[in-house]
């Protein structure tokens, strides 16, 4: 039998407060640990910090970084001691220390390494932000540049990811591959999770749930959600709630004050961020996922919802919006307030037996696309083939 591979994952925190990135690292290395693959991680954190010692990959927290950049010259140190110990080496998202100082310690090294960009590429920061854009462009050469010419290949989750990817920048080289990406699904029985949401949220009983999870970011259109929510309330006497699950953040404050203003306090809970049983007894108790977002190059929640048998409606500037729709799982529209309007119009307007039928086809879609097993899979392949 071939022996397993040994690899490191270079990533910013692993602080599951960060969003999709570690949750995928996670699942994808539950899945190849239980076909003889070693994984570990390399991260920015401080070693004190409490995600630290509870997350559930071996990690080598070489931090605390300086600066937003999240500079850390332990982790060139380290990566130069210690790369010689494993076959490849994963490089997650760009802009950040962790991929330029892993580029510095690899560049003289026989060892191999992949880059995820993870949706950074994408040219919708260049529109939205652009004097970030700017600062980028004067460091870009000498930097990440770099970091994606080097790479053995650079990995993206989509067809659109890779297509997008190369806008942003005239100076772009790399070798791109388009690979397989996914997640697990609930752990937990079913029941327990239901169980434990509903005792820790009794007035959410008997109500008919939008469901919004992860991070609550001004690129998730979590305003356009707010709007188009208060909209479809005032012209309808069903009891929907909308459930905002996601760490606090200056962001947050801001979207509680509009929502004050469209006067939906009573129509919008705010769960905070949720884990566990409680994260998944959410999508379970949810009619439907929502995620309007300007940019998601994949969206772990988005499969998470697929899972557990939840249509999800979303917007086309999430890069898997194809997949779902060709497979009559959810809706997707423009990421505007027309088309956030259109989707919980559409959704709430639909027959129940369309409805019914629409969910039936979400677990499917979900096996088909977006499961934990095929991806580590994929990403196995794609590095023994690399290498």
């Amino acid at each position: 039998m071939q022996s397993g591979l040994r690899l490191l994952h270079v990533i910013g925190s692993v602080n599951p407060e960060g969003g999709g990135p570690i949750e995928a690292i996670t699942q994808l290395a539950l899945v190849n640990r239980a076909r003889g693959h070693e994984i570990e991680i390399a991260s920015l954190d401080a070693p004190s910090d409490s995600w630290v010692a509870t997350c559930s990959v071996a990690c080598h927290a070489l931090g605390p970084g300086v600066s937003s950049y999240r500079w850390s010259p332990r982790l060139t140190r380290w990566l130069r001691e210690n790369c010689h110990r494993f076959d490849a080496i994963i490089i997650n998202g760009i802009w950040h220390y962790n991929s330029f100082g892993a580029w510095r310690a690899l560049r003289k090294t026989s060892v191999p390494y992949f880059v995820y960009p993870h949706g950074m590429l994408d040219p919708w920061f260049k529109r939205r932000f652009p004097l970030k854009h700017l600062k980028k462009l004067l460091v870009w050469r000498w930097t990440d540049f770099r970091v994606l010419r080097d790479a053995r290949a650079v990995l993206f989750t989509s067809e659109e990811e890779c297509k997008l990817a190369s806008q942003s920048f005239r100076k772009y080289t790399c070798r791109s591959i388009v690979v397989r990406y996914g997640t697990g699904g609930c752990p937990f029985p079913r029941e327990a999770c239901q169980k434990a949401f509903s005792e820790r949220f009794p007035m959410l009983r008997e109500q008919r749930i939008l469901l919004y999870l992860g991070r609550i970011h001004e690129k998730k259109g979590v305003d356009l959600l707010l709007k188009a929510f208060s909209r479809v309330c005032s012209s309808r006497s069903e009891s929907w709630q909308l459930i905002i699950a996601g760490p606090e953040s200056a962001y947050v404050k801001q979207m509680k004050e509009l929502t004050e203003m469209l006067g939906i306090v009573d129509r919008v809970s705010w769960v905070g961020m949720l884990s566990g049983m409680l994260k998944w007894g959410a999508l379970y108790a949810a009619d439907a996922f929502i995620l309007p977002s300007h940019q998601e190059n994949f969206g772990v929640s988005v499969a998470e919802a697929l899972s557990c048998g939840v249509p999800v409606l979303i917007s086309k500037r999430v890069n898997i919006w194809r997949e779902i729709c060709s497979d009559g799982a959810g809706l997707a529209d423009e990421d505007n307030l027309p088309g956030t309007l259109r989707l919980l119009k559409t959704w709430m307007e639909t027959p129940l037996l369309e409805q019914q039928r629409i969910r039936a086809a979400t677990r499917c879609c979900f096996e088909r696309h977006f499961q934990a097993i095929t991806a580590a899979a994929s990403l196995i392949k794609t590095i023994k083939e690399a290498l």
